[in-house]
Formats: structure tokens, sequence, C-alpha cells
């Protein structure tokens, strides 16, 4: 099991809770907020280069190749299990009527804190549009279980789980992309991991607003070490300038979140962050799930 998903279950459950594949769910619901780690569904219909809805994508999953960029289950997949839910959470895009009670998965491939991240690779659905569509969700919770109260359907919304992993690629398909973007000729890493920080931290406190009360926040992973980067750089090793960019905002990223724990009531935050220390395959590999085209979208 990974640390993001260890740290998920721990927020909520006790550590006897961890063999209730078949019980009733922990949570009432689970919503998914993220880039192509988490992503089930949301590109098919984008015109984008970011897609997952082909072969060799989704060979060992059930429903074959449903925009999973992965072999199988994704990280979003296995936390639903875990926290006890009977079939996976929908993706926005084709969630339907009394689905999105339990929740909606608004992740998209190659999607970023940034409006302009991964913009060379045509549709993509940013941080911002992804809560505007949960908005959306939420109107129509209003109708199906508030019978017209938005405070009824929010006391819903208080009770679930909300995971969030943005930030891969706002490094490699934005600054470490100068090819098509400017960032890194505008600002130092430390400058452009504040400048992340203080949007993602309106975001987060939208979500809030919304009606997330509890947090797993995942830290953007070390792509220093995706074939990507190293193919960027023209390297055959790790590098440690886009390792130490990604350091620099997982660091503001956990003082960020400490900070919104304690002036947002109720609300409990966790930071997830990616494993270290070892090469990407060997987490890959230590989570069972491989994801493909890493150099398309981390």
């Amino acid at each position: 099991m990974s640390a993001f998903v260890q740290a998920l279950i721990l927020m909520v459950l006790s550590a006897t809770l961890l063999c209730f594949a078949h019980s009733a769910p922990q949570v009432p619901c689970y919503f998914i907020f993220g880039d192509s780690s988490m992503d089930n569904g949301n590109n098919n219909h984008l015109v984008t280069t970011a897609k997952a809805n082909y072969p060799p994508y989704g060979i060992d999953f059930p429903d074959g190749t449903t925009g999973r960029f992965s072999n199988g289950r994704n990280t979003a997949d296995v936390v639903a299990q875990l926290l006890g839910f009977e079939n996976f959470i929908p993706p926005f895009a084709t969630a339907r009527h009394e689905e999105i009670v339990r929740g909606v998965n608004y992740a998209s491939g190659a999607a970023g804190i940034r409006d302009e991240t991964a913009e060379h690779m045509g549709g993509r659905i940013c941080m911002n549009r992804q809560l505007t569509n949960h908005a959306i969700t939420i109107l129509r919770l209003v109708n199906l279980i508030g019978n017209g109260s938005l405070a009824k359907a929010r006391q819903h919304l208080n009770k679930c789980i909300y995971t969030v992993a943005m930030g891969n690629n706002d490094y490699i398909n934005n600054y470490f992309y100068p090819k098509y973007y400017q960032t890194s000729i505008l600002y130092t890493p430390d400058q452009y991991a504040k400048i992340l920080i203080k949007q993602y931290s309106k975001q987060l406190s939208k979500l809030y607003k919304y009606g997330a009360r509890k947090f797993g926040i995942a830290g953007a992973g070390y792509i220093g070490c995706t074939p990507a980067m190293m193919n960027r750089f023209n390297t055959n090793k790790c590098v440690d300038a886009v390792n130490g960019a990604i350091i620099q905002f997982n660091t503001r990223l956990v003082t960020a979140i400490g900070e919104l724990e304690s002036k947002l009531s109720d609300s409990k935050f966790i930071f997830i962050d990616p494993p270290r220390g070892y090469s990407s395959e060997d987490r890959r590999k230590s989570t069972k799930i491989i994801y493909y085209h890493q150099e398309k979208d981390c």
C-alpha cells in the first residue's frame, strides 16, 4: 500500500478498519481532485494528447480502457475500496443522478494549479475548472438530498473525504518546459513555489467554503527522476534541480495547509509526502500501479 493511501485511511479510521472491504462505507462520500494519477475518464472526450482510453492503458482493469492513466486501478480507486465503497467513484464527465451522492472524481490528466499549465497538450481540466465542476455537483445535490436546501447539502459534504493531488504538471508541463512557458525565466524556483502555493491555498479555501472539511493533500512527486525530465535534461540520472524545486513547493505546501487548518474551523488537513530516496520505477512497483507515458503527464 502506498504512503498516500495509508495516510488517507489514518485520517478517519483506526488500524482495525483496514479489512472492511465488504462492509458499509466508512464515510458517506469521497471527492477527488487531481491530475493523471487520479483521472478515471474525464479526459476521454477532450481534444488533447493527455488521453488514456486506448491500450495498453487498462489492460488489468475489469472494464478495460476507461481513461485511467494506468494498467489497472489508480490511487483514487484503491482509496475508495479501502473506505468501503462497493463501486469506484465515477468521473464528473459521466456521473449521473444519485451516483453523485457518494462522490465524484474531477481529476484530469495534465491538470495544474495554474490555468495555463499543459495548454500545449490541448484540453485539460485545471484546478479552477474542477472547482467549478464541483459547484455544479453541489447544486445537483441541493435538489437530490437537500430538498432545495443548500445547508442540508453542505451537512452531507462536511462528512466526506476530499483528496487533492496537484502541482506535478505545474513543473513538468510548465516551469521546466521553457519551449512553451516563460515561468522559469520570470521566477526563481522559490518565487514560483510561493506563487503556486498562494493560488493553491485560495483554491483549497474555496473547497472548504463549498463544504469540505476532511482533506488529504498529496505533495508533488519527485519528477526529476521521470524519463521525461531526464530526457529533457539529457541525462540518465535524476535531475537534482527539478527535485530541488519540488522540495521547495512541498515545504511551502506543508506550511500552507497547517495555516489553513488553524484558520478554517473544524477542518482537518493531512499532507501526504511522496516517497523519496529511490526511483520512480520503484515507487510504481511499490503501489502495484503502472502509470504509462509519464513523459506526457506526471
